[in-house]
């Protein structure tokens, strides 16, 4: 199997991974992912979609990870590593689409709106 890869993205984080048959090592930025993700929940984020299909020991992956915080990283490492299954295996994307690890989730930070502390924020209103 030649190397498979994908990207990823959520909020201001893309991840593009390289994908590999091997023993389910997952290296993120030369760092290994218990390190680059000492929790335990990110950590299972990012395993979500090979637990689905059961292939967690199977491929070796491979990420360079940039941009966003710990939690939007984690996601796009998720949906970059959904895109390479399915480019791997194509009967995977049911299983993989209907947990929704698919989804491109498109939400983003509002921009600041002149005239207003935030977003939508306002300062505080005085009558007198």
């Amino acid at each position: 199997m030649e190397v498979i890869n994908a990207i990823g993205r959520r909020k201001a984080a893309i991840a593009r991974i390289y994908v590999k048959e091997g023993s389910g090592k997952v290296t993120i930025n030369k760092k290994d992912l218990t390190e680059f993700f000492p929790s335990d929940i990110l950590q299972y984020i990012v395993k979500q979609p090979l637990q689905t299909i059961g292939v967690s020991d199977k491929y070796d992956i491979t990420a360079n990870l940039d941009g966003g915080g710990y939690k939007g990283q984690a996601e796009a490492l998720r949906l970059a590593i959904a895109r390479a299954l399915v480019k791997i295996d194509e009967e995977s994307k049911p299983a993989l689409k209907a947990e929704g690890f698919l989804t491109r989730d498109s939400r983003v930070v509002e921009r600041k709106k002149p005239g207003r502390p935030k977003a939508r924020k306002r300062f505080q209103f005085s009558k007198r």
